[in-house]
């Protein structure tokens, strides 16, 4: 079967935005495909200190993270979906180093993530940060995933993790790794929409982002329900005086749009057409403040009902799976670079 892969860095609180562009089109994408794909929902708990964290709240949020899944619908009774965290499965680091060595460091060195980062972490960039992309092409690599649903800043590291298979390929002259699908299948399995992206609540031009220090830009999964309102009904819109989807023009109006037609499950274009002309921002703010209240209300209800009993079989499951496959990959690499027989 084929292997469909992805992850959800654990060390901040996320968002509607995060659950909505990763939790949620992750879970649909499993009902979609688990009849006939293996489905590998993996924390990166090891990506998460690549910039600084409270590693005291690590091990919790990981927790936490898997709960999310669970909560958003995730049909955690599937044999063909494994949950495991990224630091219980030790081949994925043991093949990040082997990995190391079959990457030229200028191809590393052009990692935009890593220069944005490195600014915004001027006096704590690590070796960790600058290589944490192998680690990723290792995670990928391991079990031969085709499909690997992310978001558009991570692309370029996924065309470096296709780069390394290829090039470990050919040295080799074996089929050692399966080669991630490129960009635009990506995308397309992916069902991914351009435009559909929740922005700040403060400054709409800019993406919702979980690690912002402005708590007024973001609604987290574990907000106070009638605070996150609260939240939308102060967000930042604009002087027009009319309702129009235009993220250019009205990015603050199209972002309430946007939210209100994702957390209900409807068409975009549906919800746009509800309120073309319409003239009350005031009105488009409440309605979306009630649905998002309404969401968080149901949603951490859900996450509470997830006990840890749940938690620990999932992971047991899940680890039991992904140390079989990745030892019998890991192992293969092994005899191809010449340190087993």
């Amino acid at each position: 079967m084929q292997t469909i892969l992805t992850g959800v860095r654990a060390n901040e609180e996320p968002t509607i935005g995060n659950f909505l562009g990763a939790y949620k089109s992750m879970v649909n994408l499993a009902h979609e495909h688990a009849a006939d794909s293996n489905i590998n929902m993996f924390v990166p708990d090891l990506h998460s200190f690549t910039t600084p964290i409270d590693h005291s709240k690590l091990y919790a949020q990981v927790i936490k993270g898997i709960k999310y899944y669970i909560a958003a619908g995730l049909d955690i009774d599937n044999p063909n979906i494994h949950i495991y965290r990224q630091s219980h499965v030790p081949a994925h680091s043991e093949l990040a180093w082997i990995l190391d060595c079959f990457t030229p460091f200028g191809e590393a060195s052009r990692m935009t993530q890593f220069k944005e980062k490195s600014e915004e972490h001027s006096n704590a960039v690590t070796v960790g940060l600058f290589n944490y992309p192998i680690l990723m092409a290792a995670d990928i690599l391991l079990y031969d995933a085709k499909y690997v649903p992310l978001g558009e800043d991570q692309f370029q590291h996924l065309e470096l993790a296709r780069n390394i298979g290829i090039r470990m390929n050919n040295k080799f002259n074996e089929e050692l790794f399966t080669i991630p699908a490129p960009e635009e299948e990506q995308v397309k399995f992916m069902h991914l929409e351009k435009g559909l992206r929740i922005r700040s609540l403060v400054d709409p031009t800019k993406k919702m982002s979980k690690s912002s220090d402005n708590a007024k830009s973001k609604i987290s999964l574990n907000d106070n329900p009638a605070e996150a309102a609260k939240k939308i009904m102060s967000a930042t819109t604009d002087s027009e005086g009319i309702i129009r989807f235009d993220m250019i023009n009205q990015p603050g109006i199209s972002n309430l749009l946007t939210i209100e037609a994702l957390l209900n499950d409807r068409d975009i274009q549906d919800v746009i057409a509800d309120w073309a002309g319409q003239t009350s921002y005031g009105d488009l703010k409440k309605k979306v403040a009630q649905t998002v209240e309404s969401f968080l209300t149901e949603f951490q209800e859900k996450v509470a009902a997830v006990t840890d009993e749940q938690i620990e079989a999932v992971l047991q499951k899940g680890e039991e799976y992904a140390n079989r496959v990745a030892n019998a990959k890991l192992a293969q690499i092994q005899r191809a670079v010449g340190v087993r027989k």
